[in-house]
């Protein structure tokens, strides 16, 4: 049985520290704007999906992924709003 090669050497996903990242969740970090509450939780929503392997959970983990996509989603926030406080008291 041959072995597949990883997905950085067939081309596919974004190259990030030597792993890939999910091509579906987009970057939410913007100069222009921030992020909407939607945004963010739709890209919580996709990172659950990846790390649970689930893309509907069934009823007995629907608590627990729910929970999950919540806390992704404040955590984002969280962090969106501390790098751009840091963007607009000039810092890079």
């Amino acid at each position: 049985m041959a072995s597949r090669s990883p997905p950085w050497e067939r081309g596919r996903g974004t190259w990030y520290r030597g792993r890939t990242m999910c091509r579906s969740i987009k970057t939410l970090r913007r100069d222009e704007d921030t992020a909407t509450d939607e945004e963010i939780r739709a890209a919580a929503l996709q990172f659950v999906r990846k790390v649970s392997g689930y893309r509907t959970p069934s009823r007995r983990n629907a608590p627990a992924f729910d929970a999950a996509v919540d806390e992704v989603s404040s955590a984002s926030r969280r962090l969106l709003d501390a790098l751009n406080a840091v963007h607009d008291a000039g810092s890079p």
